[in-house]
């Protein structure tokens, strides 16, 4: 990895402020007992190092050792931290050409991400070149709606995964884009696709329920919104139709949010949505506060590496 430099940490010009289950900003006066902290990226697709001096949009911008600066930072600051990632981690670089995904799944485990999806580009090598690269990873994959029954990840990749912070237990799990039509047959082989929204919410009762999770947050790669076809499903759609998702990262159109979208799910209550463009250049703090009395509040923003 690159040498560490500093750098000056530039974020967005506006947060996004909001009170989880129909809270008002007053909830800002209650004692916060828990603070924990997401950080994520998506749609990073190999970019290993800062872009070139003459990128067109972010000459120097983004890279690995900038962002491992970052996450240390914010690490000091709050233990109570996970690093996610929603998905498209392969493709566009020489980088992935040369080493089929092994630089960034080592990458990622120094930055020591927690958990990360699929995104329909980790498909490039296909199933079976994604397998090789999964001891290179020391983190793991989650998807609700990929049936890897009858592949060579079958087992591997789980709908979710639970994490404890402070008292807190966090839920993570993972949706994917439809890979038909997208994605080769021969590269996803007998990977059944499943309807994200339905599998949301068996998987998000199954963290509310069984698990007893505080926070659910869905790493998404299914795409924020598609405006020429509305009937597609996406992350709005996703929020709208579903209930106890606090927060959902999002990944393939790669839409950059300058602060998190607020969506009304299925009952009426907030959800986040955030998503950080591609290749690295933002990534995307949600922090969230859970006061003495159960409830929570979040803010959120996308900060320029």
């Amino acid at each position: 990895m690159q040498t560490r430099r500093k750098f000056i940490q530039k974020t967005a010009a506006s947060t996004a402020f909001l009170g989880l289950g129909g809270l008002s900003l007053s909830s800002f006066n209650k004692p916060k007992e828990t603070h924990i902290t997401i950080l994520h990226t998506n749609d990073v697709h190999s970019q290993i190092e800062p872009l070139p001096s003459n990128h067109y949009k972010y000459p120097g911008l983004g890279g690995f050792s900038r962002r491992a600066t970052l996450v240390d930072n914010i690490r000091k600051n709050n233990p109570n931290t996970l690093l996610l990632d929603a998905g498209d981690i392969f493709q566009g670089t020489p980088y992935f050409n040369y080493f089929g995904g092994e630089l960034e799944f080592k990458l990622m485990s120094m930055l020591g991400y927690d958990i990360a999806t699929l995104g329909n580009h980790d498909f490039d090598n296909g199933i079976n070149g994604f397998l090789s690269q999964l001891p290179n990873a020391n983190f793991d994959f989650v998807s609700a709606n990929y049936d890897f029954s009858n592949t060579v990840l079958e087992g591997l990749v789980k709908p979710y995964k639970t994490f404890i912070k402070s008292g807190i237990k966090i839920g993570v799990f993972g949706l994917g884009v439809e890979l038909e039509g997208l994605v080769s047959k021969r590269l996803y082989k007998e990977t059944k696709y499943l309807n994200p929204i339905e599998k949301a919410q068996d998987t998000v009762r199954d963290l509310k329920e069984k698990e007893q999770c505080d926070l659910v947050i869905c790493l998404s790669h299914i795409g924020y919104n598609y405006k020429n076809n509305p009937d597609k499903v996406c992350d709005l759609q996703l929020a709208r139709n579903t209930k106890d998702i606090d927060l959902i990262i999002g990944g393939h159109t790669h839409t950059l949010l300058p602060k998190p979208t607020i969506e009304k799910n299925s009952v009426g209550e907030n959800v986040l949505i955030n998503q950080c463009g591609k290749s690295g250049v933002y990534m995307g703090q949600i922090d969230f506060y859970f006061s003495a009395d159960g409830d929570k509040i979040a803010k959120g923003k996308s900060i320029l590496v």
